[in-house]
């Protein structure tokens, strides 16, 4: 009985044993799975440090940067069995991004990141510094093969000029220099990049002329939004033919409206708001029938709106024409948008009466915008539509126009009751 119960005994510390060796080599195969290079590490290590400060060590990683615990703003994938970093994320426009210290550094380690495809900088340069400009154009090239997204936000001190090395990086989809400081030209090559699908460069002190765009077309937004851009418009946009989004907004740009915006034929937004583009509103813009916000305000446009075949452009939702110098009436071809919730007349010199069919023929219509004209004559809209309308409805400024009604409860600001003439007796 003894000798039964010590084979038993036995038997049950060979189980344990084995137990413990075949959990040993799951975990050392699992382990071994996945392993990352120690030069990709050491790399990546050292970038991280340099934006976030010498403090982060990685040491509490196990078993490796991309294993069981990764890092925050750190994205990698398989190559060849081993780890690499795919996805660098610094600031905090993501919670998964890394927080940058006071005072960050690029460090050339981040350039050895050979299988690199997303790096993203936001709000971290707060104190005035020259960090792109000073990157050696070697350092940018070595990235050319890997990165597809390069996205520097909201970086005040972030100063100096976007350097013209960028337009190297050919396999880029998507370049976003978004509300930093750097001012100067725009890299004259940007054509280069054709495989780019988004280029967003608002938001800076950019100087100079828009550069020729040839090549890009795949680009679905084209964002020069808020800088100091001058000159005219060039006529390489109307070959951007996969274009959804075209904003050169709040520059100094100059000339007439291209009539090669007519090739545009999936634009949905063109906005071209605060600039100094003149000679009308070109025709050829009724050809945009995909249009759904058209902004023009703020131009030296002049002429008027009687030129234009309104229904062509029956997907517009906005409408904003307001100073931009327009003369003559407002034409009852308008009455065609029939989506239209925003329409934008303000401060122009039209004239003639206001159509009260916008009430009925244009359902959608929820802010109406005509005030500092030359408008006159009688109101003639309904009390509902005075209540749907609301403070959206801007009529004043206009001192030939009035209203009619005694019984109406939401009346237009700004617009006098029209007077009564009284018949003469005998």
């Amino acid at each position: 009985m003894l000798r039964l119960r010590k084979k038993q005994h036995l038997v049950y510390l060979l189980c344990v044993w084995c137990l413990v060796v075949d959990l040993s080599k799951a975990e050392a195969e699992e382990s071994e799975g996945g392993p990352m290079e120690k030069t990709e590490q050491t790399a990546l290590y050292s970038t991280i440090q340099g934006f976030v400060g010498d403090s982060w060590n990685g040491s509490f990683l196990y078993p490796d940067p991309c294993g069981w615990t990764p890092i925050q703003g750190v994205t990698c994938d398989m190559y060849d069995d081993h780890w690499y970093v795919t996805a660098l994320s610094f600031g905090t426009v993501q919670e998964n991004s890394l927080a940058c210290a006071d005072v960050p550094v690029i460090r050339p380690q981040l350039f050895e990141l050979k299988h690199l495809k997303s790096l993203s900088i936001y709000s971290c340069f707060t104190s005035p510094n020259r960090y792109l400009a000073s990157i050696s154009d070697e350092k940018w090239l070595d990235l050319s093969k890997s990165l597809e997204r390069l996205e520097i936000r909201s970086n005040p001190g972030l100063i100096g000029e976007l350097p013209s090395v960028i337009t190297n990086l050919t396999n880029l989809q998507s370049l976003v220099v978004l509300e930093n400081q750097l001012a100067g030209p725009l890299p004259g090559n940007l054509g280069k990049l054709t495989r780019l699908r988004r280029l967003v460069l608002s938001g800076n002190k950019f100087t100079g002329r828009v550069p020729e765009v040839f090549g890009l077309t795949s680009l679905l937004i084209l964002d020069l939004s808020r800088n100091f851009l001058s000159g005219s418009l060039p006529l390489s946009v109307g070959g951007l033919n996969s274009l959804l989004k075209l904003d050169v907004s709040n520059n100094y740009l100059e000339g007439k409206l291209p009539r090669e915006l007519q090739s545009l034929k999936n634009l949905t937004l063109l906005d071209l708001r605060n600039n100094r583009f003149s000679g009308g509103i070109t025709k050829e813009i009724q050809e945009m029938s995909s249009l759904v916000e058209l902004v023009l305000s703020n131009n030296r446009l002049a002429g008027d709106l009687t030129g234009i075949e309104w229904r062509h452009l029956k997907n517009l939702v906005v409408l904003d024409l307001s100073n931009t110098g327009l003369t003559g009436e407002i034409p009852g071809s308008i009455l065609e948008l029939k989506k239209l919730r925003f329409l934008g007349l303000s401060n122009n010199n039209l004239g003639g009466k206001l159509i009260p069919q916008m009430e009925t023929e244009m359902p959608s219509l929820s802010a109406l915008y005509v005030n500092g004209n030359n408008i006159s004559g009688e109101l003639e809209f309904s009390g509902k539509f005075y209540e749907r309308m609301g403070r959206r409805l801007g009529v004043w400024g206009n001192p030939n126009l009035c209203y009619n009604g005694d019984k109406i409860k939401n009346l237009p600001f700004g617009v006098n009751q029209c007077k009564r003439v009284k018949a003469d007796k005998y």
